[in-house]
């Protein structure tokens, strides 16, 4: 009789103990929910003002619109079926269909070895970075891209570029063949893949009309730096959640984001004075911008002297790009989305080799550098093929069917009252 008590209770604590919850770090929790907020809050409003200001006044409400239809239509698709390609064990391009539509996920589950947090809260996590990065190309084409090409677009390619390449560097840790590589935050998945796809739209859609020869000034410059302002304070949650969990390493990820983007905005202002006599507030704006895609890949190692040296590089050559590489070959890339997000995504993934190595002043990465440097440009070079060879066939299909471009009237007219019937001011 007493051993059958005691082989009840043994019964009904086991049961009890598989039945408990896991129990999740409540400061790791509250932080990444706090970075969930701060990335969204980059795309709407952050985003989606840096881009309105810096467009002509008849095409601003289209930009809005371009960011919230975004944000809402990659959440499903996030959820359908680009979280569970994306964070699932499956091929060597893409992970399973084990979790479409979220199947098995629960209040307590979680993400492979990511104990301390909800897988919930993981994904919608993610779920940030799969919505904001189709957000940074559209500011390539702005005032002369179809409303409905745009859409099929973003969608298709961020599960055929965005989807794979998320899948090999940051779930199965192996991308075409490539480890080890170093990708806190998304130099790689996120502004180099965005960044490549910016240049070849560009160029397919072709010029606006009268580009490059007429004006095209933006229409409301304190809107542009106001974003830019909104997506400095979001990037602490873009890079610092991107650690999962709230100690030094966030702390150290938050103080060298805000240090390149310090640097980048001094030396872009400093080239502005030097080459035109004044600094302006677009530069300064622009810069700070560069400075954060180049350390967003290598915030999780480096120190501030390294981010210090990361964010004056990214200045000088996103400067470059958008000054000079542009005039040269007469792509209109209309807002920099490649001279901003692809060079600055470029030049923090391959200098995290250097300065986040543990032979530099702060670097705190455990490897040879000239190893280290070769993966990182392999890497580079592999995502860079990867979306300019998908981008250039999406595009290609998308203009032999629902066409790339607005009419020349429509284009005119504005994309606010062609594609959206509304207008941002009363004439």
């Amino acid at each position: 009789m007493l051993m059958t008590s005691i082989f009840c209770l043994f019964l009904t604590a086991t049961a009890s103990a598989a039945d408990t919850p896991p129990s999740f770090n409540t400061g790791d929790t509250a932080w990444l929910l706090t970075s969930t907020a701060l990335v969204l809050f980059m795309m709407i409003p952050g985003l989606a003002l840096f881009y309105a200001g810096l467009v002509r006044a008849r095409n601003v409400l289209s930009i809005f619109m371009q960011c919230f239809a975004l944000t809402a239509v990659m959440s499903i698709v996030w959820v359908v079926c680009g979280y569970t390609l994306s964070f699932t064990d499956g091929g060597s391009l893409f992970g399973s269909l084990s979790k479409t539509f979220l199947a098995g996920v629960g209040p307590d589950t979680v993400y492979g070895t990511v104990a301390n947090l909800p897988e919930p809260l993981w994904l919608s996590y993610q779920m940030m970075f799969f919505l904001i990065t189709p957000g940074l190309f559209i500011g390539a084409f702005a005032e002369r891209m179809k409303f409905s090409a745009i859409m099929i677009f973003s969608v298709l390619w961020s599960l055929l570029v965005y989807v794979p390449t998320c899948y090999g560097v940051w779930h199965k840790l192996d991308f075409f063949g490539i480890k080890g590589i170093i990708d806190l935050a998304g130099g790689i998945v996120v502004h180099i893949t965005a960044g490549i796809a910016a240049l070849v739209a560009c160029i397919m859609v072709g010029p606006r009309k009268g580009f490059p020869t007429s004006a095209m000034m933006p229409h409301n410059l304190p809107l542009t730096v106001a974003g830019a302002g909104m997506l400095w304070v979001g990037w602490f949650g873009f890079n610092g959640g991107s650690q999962l969990a709230a100690n030094g390493s966030a702390a150290m990820t938050v103080l060298v984001t805000h240090l390149s983007a310090s640097a980048a905005c001094v030396v872009w202002s400093a080239i502005e004075w030097i080459k035109l006599g004044k600094p302006s507030a677009l530069g300064i704006a622009t810069g700070s911008i560069a400075g954060l895609a180049a350390i967003t890949p290598a915030s999780g190692k480096v120190g501030p002297i390294g981010a210090l040296c990361i964010g004056s590089v990214s200045a000088v050559l996103c400067w470059i790009a958008c000054a000079k590489l542009k005039r040269k070959f007469n792509y209109d890339d209309s807002l920099d989305v490649f001279g901003v997000h692809g060079v600055g995504g470029f030049v923090g993934t391959v200098l995290v080799a250097v300065f986040g190595s543990k032979s530099f002043a702060g670097g705190l990465g455990d490897f040879e550098i000239a190893t280290q440097l070769k993966i990182q440009i392999q890497a580079a070079l592999a995502t860079t093929l990867l979306s300019a060879v998908v981008s250039f066939v999406l595009l290609k299909a998308i203009a032999l069917t629902v066409g790339l471009r607005v009419t020349a009237e429509q284009e005119n007219s504005g994309l606010d009252i062609s594609e959206h019937g509304e207008e941002a001011y009363n004439s």
